[in-house]
């Protein structure tokens, strides 16, 4: 049975839950990718249902792996993985927020051709397609802009920073100006947690968030299950549940807006009690 939890809006806290339409994602339970297509959309509307019953204001569909090392699935299987679900979405979910993961303007014009308006989640900040932020800005979607460098099988290769704080924040400057020149008027800030950054690296971000909550953009900060917290910790993903608690709290406590996260109903319980204290 769901268990219905309501946040205090007063603090303008969100929580992203996770749908995997993929086989490879790091962690198995988001993944919902079946046999079948018919069997694919009813094990991600059973994901979906629960997390909205638990409290998520977004939920976050991604259909092309994009974790530390996986190979890219090509944009006609993303489609392929993509389409059925979002032709029944806004039937089943008419007031939800939703956000389509993925780094190519072609999926863009064709998701908002089935759902309307929605948020892009993109990794590469429009740097994995040059008509990205064109798109996003013709048709004035929201937009999730994500530190990262290279692509996911070169990614952990490229961690070399000076001050991984400082030329991240830089990077978001410049990116602010390429937003406003291509009309995208209401993005998201994201850091890139585990994306082309070492484990002390992801943690020196965190434990600096408000640099970024000052740039005036909702920063959304996704470690859930993070390899930042089993590697360092010496554990697997199925064990951290916990411990991604106190790094969600951690990101509350520094300004984050948004958490994406696979497990929501413990991540609405740490929000609610955050703001408990406020």
């Amino acid at each position: 049975m769901a268990i219905f939890v309501t946040m205090d809006k007063r603090y303008n806290i969100r929580v992203m839950g996770i749908v995997n339409l993929t086989d490879d994602s790091y962690f198995s339970e988001s993944r919902c990718l079946g046999a079948s297509s018919a069997s694919t959309v009813d094990n991600a509307f059973r994901r979906v249902d629960q997390m909205i019953g638990q409290g998520a204001s977004i939920i976050d569909i991604g259909a092309c792996s994009t974790r530390p090392g996986a190979e890219l699935v090509s944009e006609d299987v993303e489609w392929e993985r993509l389409s059925p679900i979002l032709s029944a979405f806004r039937r089943s979910y008419p007031d939800i927020e939703v956000s389509i993961d993925t780094f190519r303007s072609g999926i863009v014009k064709k998701a908002y051709d089935q759902l309307g308006s929605f948020i892009v989640n993109d990794i590469t900040a429009g740097e994995g397609d040059e008509d990205m932020l064109p798109v996003v800005g013709s048709l004035g979607l929201g937009y999730v802009a994500m530190h990262s460098r290279g692509i996911p099988k070169t990614m952990q290769s490229m961690c070399g920073y000076s001050d991984v704080v400082s030329e991240v924040s830089a990077y978001f400057d410049s990116f602010a100006i390429r937003a406003s020149e291509c009309g995208v008027k209401d993005w998201i800030l994201d850091p890139g947690f585990g994306f082309a950054k070492t484990i002390d690296q992801n943690y020196e971000l965190l434990k600096n968030l408000k640099q970024f909550v000052m740039k005036g953009r909702d920063v959304l900060v996704g470690v859930s299950r993070k390899s930042m917290i089993y590697k360092y910790l010496g554990l697997t993903q199925d064990d951290v549940l916990s411990a991604t608690q106190v790094l969600h709290l951690k990101a509350l406590q520094e300004g984050a807006s948004i958490l994406r996260v696979h497990d929501v109903k413990e991540a609405v319980q740490t929000v609610n009690l955050y703001t408990k204290l406020l």
